[in-house]
């Protein structure tokens, strides 16, 4: 019998190495990065903060950005002349660009000096800028051997070139006072459509007749394409040098010193406003709300808005330390432990697009972003709310060393009347009674509970806390809505507001021209599902005094064009702080700022004599016995006549890794990122440890499989022999 051919190995042997390959693939991941890293490799341990944006910012013009969101990036790239102390509270001015916050200086009718007790005509503001400072490399600064600019006139691109860092040359030159000047003849350009162009020409001499005198000359059709603003005057507006700077004024504003600190004043050299008008960079979206340019310790290296955003540090940034000075709690909470440590603290940020909460709140608990917000959907996970309505980290939190940061936001939500308004409007004693009735029954204590998990603090009056003229405790309730008991406000009884229902002319709520419940109207933009589940609980809260309370839901246009006509009875809105003065909030309720007949952010169109008569001796005076005296006049004046359900001041929650250092709630400062201390090296290994494989189930699927082989690799193996026999 001839002998068995010999049997092909090559299958047991490519099956072998199979094996081998997979075993060798799951042993090595023990000891790689995360799987599952979403960055490039090296990105986690470097000294980068990692973060997400929810929405594109629309404008990084500093001429036009007014949103959070848009401040989030711009004011780490361009710098206006002065900044808030990020430790100190109450909020304090320093300089940033300049040498010293600069005094208000009086002013005659023909322009001189009074003093500080005379009443001025005009106020004039020097400001004298630091030595040293220059902008970030840009190709609006680049020059040719001959002194030319390099890229002022193009007519074409290389296909190559998607941002600014694309250019092959790049320069730089020293900042100046006239690119402040230039910035400011900038915001009253109507092309620029800068949202406080109106405020501005009340106060900055010379401002609306420069608006007005560019709108003619675009009505006219003149200076097509760039428009060279530094052949145009602004009165106001002088540089004295090329390091000082003049600012006058209309009256007396104490407030304006505020605006120095604001992005709509950061500096604009005319070089990069000429590049940025060239319409071949137009069409490559090459423009300043897409690439603005600064002298601040960050430039924007990518603007990616359905991927990314990268701040990287600006190599040219002139130097600032790190604040050696703060509270006692400060040193306690090691916030001065980077004293004198130069600024920034970090190389770069970069963030990524998250559209979904639930995305964005796993990555930050896999260790693959910094700093995330509470929203609805991690509340519960995150957070617990105490006996005593304090927020607290949940267990699962603190195991992982996360820390939470809340704040009290300067910020207001209010129910407003339109004091226009023949049923809820109006300052007898009756019609009074009806808004103090609806203010008692309308319990926001509750609203805060159910919509924002505790995420508030019922408003006693207009000022939030944190703003110069807000009462805390017992001198500081709201006496018309609430009682004082055991050492905190308590509302008063649904009995109370029955009975100035009935003082109003509303018995159990109804109306005697009709014998039928008495109907109010409620103007909103809510439709969400969200909305609906708000909107009923506002109808329940009108239902407890018998009222009918009809919701007119509407698009924000039509709902503008209410407030404007006056055509809306009750309605909701909120203002944020610019700046930390009591002006900023009490000026909603000033009677020659009403919405209807000026035009301006009184939307409740309150006008109170005495109430104005304050406000305009208030505004002028500096901070004091005196003027809180006036500020608590007037709370209480509003209090009574009742133009707001006060509300609530939102609460800002926020998360942080224990490996992100330096951060304190700064609700005015919005150039922050520079403070802020990562460790990389901790962040990997936590991230490594949070985000290791399990591999049990790849094991016991390959074990499954080899089973399976077993007994077909021994039926083939018989097969084999019975052939060979």
């Amino acid at each position: 019998m001839p002998p068995a051919p010999p049997r092909d190995r090559r299958p047991r042997r490519r099956a072998g190495l199979w094996l081998a390959a997979a075993l060798a693939w799951l042993l090595t991941g023990c000891g790689a990065p995360p799987w599952n890293d979403p960055y490039p490799r090296g990105l986690l341990r470097g000294d980068v903060l990692l973060g997400a944006f929810t929405e594109e910012p629309k404008h990084l013009d500093p001429a036009r950005a007014y949103s959070a969101n848009e401040y989030r990036f711009l004011a780490q790239i361009v710098e206006p002349p002065l900044q808030y102390h990020y430790l100190d509270r109450p909020y304090r001015l320093v300089p940033l660009t300049v040498t010293a916050v600069p005094e208000p200086q009086g002013l005659d009718a023909a322009g001189r000096p009074l003093p500080p007790e005379a009443e001025p005509v005009f106020t004039e503001y020097l400001l004298r800028l630091r030595s040293g400072i220059r902008y970030q490399p840009h190709p609006a600064f680049a020059r040719d051997a001959s002194g030319r600019f390099l890229y002022h006139a193009l007519e074409a691109l290389d296909p190559g070139i998607r941002r600014p860092a694309d250019f092959p040359r790049q320069a730089t030159r020293e900042l100046t006072a006239q690119d402040y000047v230039y910035q400011l003849k900038r915001l009253a350009d109507p092309r620029n459509h800068c949202p406080i162009a109106g405020l501005l020409a009340e106060y900055i001499v010379g401002f609306r007749e420069l608006n007005q005198t560019l709108a003619a000359r675009d009505r006219q059709g003149l200076d097509p394409g760039w428009r060279d603003l530094r052949r145009f005057d602004l009165a106001g507006v002088e540089a004295l040098g090329p390091d000082r700077l003049r600012i006058r004024i209309r009256g007396r504003y104490p407030q304006f010193v505020y605006w120095l600190a604001m992005p709509f004043f950061a500096p604009m050299p005319w070089e990069v406003d000429r590049f940025y008008a060239q319409p071949v960079l137009a069409e490559r979206n090459l423009t300043l709300d897409r690439f603005p340019v600064g002298t601040g310790p960050f430039l924007l290296e990518e603007n990616d808005p359905n991927r990314r955003i990268v701040l990287a540090r600006n190599p040219r940034f002139h130097g600032e330390t790190y604040p050696a000075e703060g509270g006692p709690e400060d040193a306690a909470a090691g916030l001065l432990a980077d004293a004198g440590r130069p600024l920034p603290l970090v190389r770069r940020a970069v963030y990524s697009l998250e559209k979904e909460t639930i995305p964005y709140w796993t990555k930050f608990l896999q260790g693959y972003y910094d700093l995330s917000g509470v929203s609805s959907d991690s509340f519960d996970q995150a957070v617990r709310v105490t006996g005593s309505d304090r927020l607290e980290l949940t267990e699962a939190m603190r195991a992982r060393g996360i820390g939470l940061v809340t704040a009290v936001n300067t910020s207001i939500f209010y129910m407003g009347f339109n004091m226009l308004d023949a049923v809820v409007g109006g300052y007898g004693p009756r019609k009074r009674a009806l808004r103090q009735a609806i203010a008692i029954a309308v319990d926001y204590g509750e609203f805060i509970s159910i919509f924002l998990n505790g995420r508030g603090v019922e408003a006693q009056g207009p000022i939030p806390p944190g703003i110069f003229g807000y009462v805390d405790g017992r001198e500081g309730i709201d006496p018309y809505v609430f009682d004082w008991a055991d050492g905190r406000p308590r509302r008063k009884p649904l009995a109370e507001a029955r009975r100035l229902l009935a003082e109003a002319g509303y018995p159990k709520g109804v109306d005697p021209a009709t014998g039928k419940p008495l109907v109010l109207y409620f103007d909103t933009l809510g439709t969400g599902p969200e909305d609906r589940a708000r909107l009923n609980w506002f109808r329940k809260q009108f239902a407890k005094l018998g009222i009918q309370l009809v919701i007119r839901n509407t698009d924000y246009n039509r709902f503008q064009d209410k407030m404007r006509n006056g055509t809306a009875q009750i309605f909701q809105w909120g203002w944020n702080a610019d700046y930390p003065d009591p002006e900023n909030f009490l000026f909603l309720l000033y009677g020659p700022n009403g919405k209807v007949e000026h035009g301006g952010e009184n939307a409740a169109n309150y006008a109170n004599a005495e109430f104005d008569r304050l406000f305009e001796r208030m505004r002028a005076m500096p901070d004091g016995p005196e003027r809180l005296a006036l500020i608590r006049r007037m709370v209480r004046i509003v209090q009574r006549d009742a133009p707001w359900l006060f509300g609530f001041y939102p609460k800002t929650l926020s998360l942080h890794h224990a490996w992100v250092g330096n951060l304190k709630p700064n609700l005015m400062a919005n150039n922050t990122l520079k403070y802020l201390r990562v460790d990389g090296g901790v962040r990997a290994a936590r991230a490594a440890a949070w985000n290791r494989p399990v591999l049990w189930p790849l094991w016991v699927l390959l074990g499954g499989a080899v089973l399976l082989v077993i007994p077909v690799w021994r039926v083939h193996r018989r097969r084999e022999r019975a052939t060979a026999l």
